[in-house]
């Protein structure tokens, strides 16, 4: 089965040898460092697969520090994936730039999984595309099939990440009001 255009694009943007047909994108979303959460995403073929996506709660790191929760929740996943014998996705993404991509990629080299994953970072201001080899980091066009795939991989783990939080924050005030 022919893959995707986006998907045949992204991996030839990235120098990827094997095409991305499955990624997975992680993000974290917090309120000022209160009930920490992250998401994970699953695409396969430039598509969701939505009995893959998870959801994890953030434990033991005070304050808001992105950074740690990142390099937490990607080598949480990835040892789980790796203890199991799972298949890894050709592609990792991580929601945020340089220091993000540096925590999940710390994680993976802990797992002995940094040389068999392609890992990136995707920057919100400027949309901009970090790779770990530290290069400048890749723009593409707006209207990029490549693009366009990796926004709606950040964004769809973003909403993920946040409608958890939220019901985690909901649940927290009724039972805080029921309690009193």
């Amino acid at each position: 089965r022919r893959a995707p255009e986006e998907v045949v694009e992204l991996g030839a943007a990235l120098g990827m040898r094997d095409l991305p047909r499955r990624i997975e994108c992680f993000d974290i979303s917090n309120l000022q460092g209160t009930n920490p959460v992250a998401s994970l995403v699953h695409f396969e073929a430039g598509q969701p697969v939505k009995a893959l996506y998870r959801h994890f709660r953030i434990r033991g790191i005070v304050g808001p520090n992105d950074l740690a929760m990142m390099e937490h929740v990607v080598e949480r996943h990835y040892r789980a994936v790796r203890d199991a014998g799972r298949e890894l996705p050709e592609l990792v993404v991580v929601d945020g730039g340089r220091g993000q991509l540096a925590a999940a990629r710390r994680a993976l080299e802990r797992l002995g999984l940094a040389d068999r994953l392609a890992l990136i970072g995707l920057a919100k201001r400027e949309e901009e595309i970090f790779q770990v080899d530290g290069a400048a980091p890749l723009v593409l066009p707006r209207t990029a099939p490549a693009l366009k795939l990796v926004q709606r991989l950040r964004d769809e783990a973003h909403r993920f990440a946040v409608s958890y939080h939220r019901r985690l924050r909901e649940r927290e005030l009724v039972r805080s009001a029921l309690d009193d």
